[in-house]
């Protein structure tokens, strides 16, 4: 009995319009990663606010991908995974890297950034697989969010934009620092864990308009 060879995935033919905007989130998300690496390095608070200002586009990006894909009758597996990874790189990475740049340097700092990160790829994975439960009719639309979005994270970024206007970033930092142990916290970097803890809720359902 001779076996059909299995048909192969063709990137051209399986993308669609939608996901040409998800990869405009993920270039973003890269972007603002890479403005605030150069605001370390040269100082220039030109980088940051371009940093900053990536993650609302960003956001505009997310919300029109799936607009698209929905009046386009275009929803695939490639277009929810590509948005997923689009999310963790804009909504993430990227907010923690900012974190990083303005400050958040000490080493429970870096935990509460870790964590942040951790909780939006959790809350990720967790909707992925649940989103076909969670939807509970034919049309495949969730009615609602069990745990905050990560694009919520925007949020921190207008903060953060917010504080190196006022200068209050790096040294001068908002809010200042202590010695906790071995390491030292930013109590700024409690909004970072207060943000992830929500991602990852089960009891917070928030409505998806």
């Amino acid at each position: 009995m001779q076996r059909t060879a299995p048909r192969h995935f063709s990137m051209v033919r399986e993308f669609h319009l939608a996901d040409f905007f998800t990869l405009g989130n993920a270039a973003c998300g890269v972007g603002a990663i890479l403005f605030a690496m150069l605001f370390m390095a040269r100082g220039d608070f030109t980088h940051f606010y371009l940093a900053a200002v990536l993650a609302p586009i960003a956001f505009i990006f997310d919300v029109l991908d799936g607009r698209i894909a929905r009046a386009r009758h275009q929803h695939s597996a490639l277009g929810r995974e590509l948005d997923s990874l689009s999310d963790v790189i804009s909504f993430g990475v990227a907010p923690a890297a900012l974190g990083f740049a303005a400050g958040l340097q000490g080493g429970w700092d870096a935990a509460a950034l870790v964590y942040f990160v951790c909780c939006g790829v959790s809350r990720l994975a967790r909707y992925n697989v649940t989103a076909e439960q969670l939807a509970g009719d034919e049309s495949g639309k969730v009615k609602y969010f069990e745990g905050t979005p990560i694009p919520t994270s925007v949020l921190i970024t207008g903060v953060l934009a917010l504080l190196a206007w006022q200068d209050r970033i790096g040294s001068n930092l908002w809010g200042g620092g202590m010695d906790l142990g071995p390491w030292e916290l930013h109590p700024l970097a409690l909004l970072y864990v207060l943000s992830g803890s929500l991602m990852i809720s089960k009891t917070l359902r928030i409505p998806k308009l």
